[in-house]
């Protein structure tokens, strides 16, 4: 058996892109909360909404992150 070769996860040349795969990931989820909630009862609808804003927050941090790891990276190829 062959061993397949895994990415580190401390690898920042793809931190950058697994950042906006799990950005993108969480915005198509609220956009499917947001046409669940066209058929949600009351309490459904209280729910479905208070988990957005859960993921709208984790998006924000993650934005940030991601611009915080770009910086970092910049800083580190100028020195090469």
């Amino acid at each position: 058996m062959t061993k397949q070769h895994r990415p580190d996860s401390n690898d920042r040349s793809t931190s950058g892109l697994r950042i906006q795969s799990m950005i993108e990931n969480t915005k198509n989820n609220i956009r499917e909360a947001e046409m669940a909630m066209e058929y949600a009862g009351e309490e459904e609808l209280e729910h479905l909404q208070e988990k957005n804003q859960r993921r709208q927050h984790e998006i924000d941090i993650k934005e940030k992150e991601k611009a915080d790891k770009a910086a970092q990276k910049a800083r580190e190829d100028s020195f090469k």
